[in-house]
Formats: structure tokens, sequence, C-alpha cells
């Protein structure tokens, strides 16, 4: 059971965003001892300095790049009276074990980790490449932490084939799901400009939201695109409306909302904003928009990697799993700008970011063997 006594070190560590608690430093030691070459990138400011750890393992003959990318930070603990057990002492009940990170997702970055141990042990002289990405800012801002290792080795012109991401992805038991992309995010503050008065003379102010109520239904009443065979058509939602002074007599002089796009492939950042502008302007509203692109959508079309975790599975769980993009984004995101074929595999995320965080100890195990027959396959 290496792996299940790898993910309770990790979990021992406290690691909340963007502390590693030495996460990468444990990792490092493993993967060094099987002839990973490894790279410390620390990034950002030194008051939310990120970890990044880059590592990589060449075969002794030519072939495809898998790598395989998690996140060593969890998020906060929520109030600690609450959980059962303290949530960085690694702890078993009924057969689970429980800690911040159990399930998001330390057991899969044990479980990596020691599939590549066994793989290199078993398959010293095998061809191709095995690569880690870890990082320390997934739970957080995201800003210094995938993304910076992925713009160092486009730089470098370091490219993958292939990468796992290790998300908790499975929902009734382990590998039943597996993400073959993620939905893009775009996000926007729009601010409508009116004129502030008196709530008695209406005549001689102009309500933003008035103005903006009919533009409102209908973005929220448009199509946006159909989706196709792998996503589900682009969603918009507002998240929060703020207007007023807090006065009950005065009329407000501007209104903010906040809105997001979920998007499929089928849309662009470009087209989805040029669109809402367009019925914002027909509706006459004097307005300002503020975009933020939080990631574009990514694919990965059924091929050699969806293959070759799909076989593992088979072999390893005794199911076929689904191929699915429901769900937010990830640091799948970054990872796509210099690999083709991103999928993102990991234990059941019934328990994420909750209380009691946990996850059935014997699924590590098997996670592990998934993982080590996707190596086997993928690098055959």
């Amino acid at each position: 059971m290496n792996a299940l006594r790898l993910a309770e070190a990790l979990i021992a560590r406290r690691s909340i965003t963007p502390e590693d608690g030495g996460c990468q430093e444990l990792l490092g030691q493993r993967l060094r001892a099987a002839g990973f070459e490894c790279e410390a990138m620390a990034r950002g400011p030194d008051d939310f300095r990120v970890h990044n750890l880059w590592a990589l393992r060449r075969g002794a003959r030519p072939g495809p790049v898998l790598g395989f990318a998690g996140h060593t930070d969890v998020v906060p603990t929520g109030p600690l009276e609450q959980w059962t057990s303290d949530p960085f002492v690694p702890s078993h009940r009924g057969g689970r074990l429980y800690g911040r990170g159990a399930a998001d997702m330390k057991s899969s970055i044990a479980a990596m980790v020691v599939a590549a141990e066994e793989f290199v042990a078993a398959r010293p002289d095998h061809p191709g490449s095995i690569a880690f990405l870890l990082t320390s800012d997934e739970e957080g801002p995201s800003l210094d932490g995938t993304v910076r290792i992925v713009e160092a080795l486009r730089e470098r012109g370091q490219a993958l084939d292939a990468c796992i991401v290790g998300e908790p992805t499975s929902v009734e038991r382990l590998g039943d799901t597996i993400k073959n992309g993620r939905r893009g995010s775009l996000s926007a503050r729009l601010v409508v400009r009116g004129v502030q008065g008196h709530i008695a003379y209406p005549q001689l102010a102009d309500n933003p939201i008035h103005r903006l109520a009919p533009a409102l239904a209908e973005l929220a009443a448009m199509r946006w695109d159909e989706g196709n065979e792998f996503f589900p058509p682009t969603g918009w939602q507002v998240s929060n409306v703020h207007a007023g002074t807090g006065a009950l007599n005065v009329i407000p002089g501007e209104a903010v909302v906040d809105f997001n796009f979920r998007f499929s492939t089928e849309s662009t950042p470009e087209s989805l904003q040029t669109r809402l502008a367009a019925v914002l302007e027909r509706h006459g509203l004097q307005f300002e928009l503020r975009w933020t692109l939080g990631g574009r959508p990514f694919l990965t079309r059924p091929g050699t990697l969806t293959d070759a975790v799909s076989a593992a599975i088979e072999a390893e769980c005794g199911i076929r799993p689904e191929l699915s993009t429901s769900g937010g984004t990830s640091d799948g995101r970054f990872i796509f700008a210099i690999c083709p074929q991103v999928i993102e595999l990991g234990p059941v995320n019934a328990t994420i970011h909750k209380i009691d965080e946990n996850v059935e100890a014997d699924s590590i195990e098997q996670l592990k063997n998934v993982y080590r027959g996707t190596l086997e396959r993928f690098l055959a």
C-alpha cells in the first residue's frame, strides 16, 4: 500500500493555498530516486509565493511524452470544531482515509508518483518520457502556478504529447468518469450609467435599472450556441446586481452587474463579447464593460490517450468510463497550450472542499494501478 502511505504523508503536510508545506520536496526526493530530473520553479510575490515543480524522466528510446499534473495546495479547512478528526492528521474510519486533500487531490498525486516509480522499476529501458507538473496555486488565483510552468516549457520548446490531471472526476465509483475537456469561463462587470435624482421627480433623472431591465431579459433568453456532441450549449448567468445609495427616495446614478459565460468550443470570447455589447447598444444604454477571461475551453477527442486510460480503467475497475466535460475550470486549460491530449482522472469527488473530506482507502491503490496501466499502454 505504498500509494496510501504517500497519500497520508502528503495530507499530514499543511498546505493551504499557496503554501506547499514541504509536499513538493518530498515528491521531488521520490522522483529523483526514480531517475527524474527535477526543477523547482517558485513564482509570485514574497507574500504569495507559489511553489511549482517540473520533473522529467527521459526514456532509453525516442517516444511520446506523457505528463501527470496536479496541485499540492488545498482549500482552507473551515471550522475545525466541525471536523471529526484533525484535517491535517490522516485518519482511517470505516475503510476511508480522512483529511484535507484526501480527495482533492493528494491521493491522486501519491498514486501518480508511485505508479511512475513502479513502471520505471519494471521498465527502466522504456521508450518516451514521463513528466510531472505540480503546483501549489490551483485552489488560489492560479496566476503563478501551472500557467507559469507551461510558459517556461513553451519558451524551451518542450511539449507534451498527452497529460493526465489528477482532479477528482469519479462520481459513484473510481473510474466511472473521465473529463476530456472543460468549458471556458468569461466574466465581466457591466456598469450602466444613468442620472441620479429624487424619486418623486423621475422626469429630472434617468433610472439605469429601468433601462437595464429589458436588456437583461433579452440576454437571459438568448441562445448563444447549440453546443456539440461533447459540450452543452453556452450558458450566461448573472451573479450580482448592485445599485442605489441605500436611501428609499433616491434614483441611482448607475447600476452594476456581474455576470459569467461558461462557454463551449462553438463560441469564442470575442464572439460572445461582440454579441453581448450589441444587445446593450440596441437598448440605448450608456455602459462600460470590464472583461476577465478565466480560461478558454479545451477538448480532447477520443484517441490514443482516452483509449489507454479507458483500457486501464476497464482492466482494474471492471467498468467502461464515461467521457464528460461538465464542471468548472481546471489547470488543464493551461496545459492544453502545449499538449494536444489532456484528460482528468481521479477519485470520487463527493466530499471535495467539505468538512471531513475523505476517500475510500483501497481506491488509492486502484488509482495507482490505473495510472500505471496507462503508462504501460501509452508508452508501449
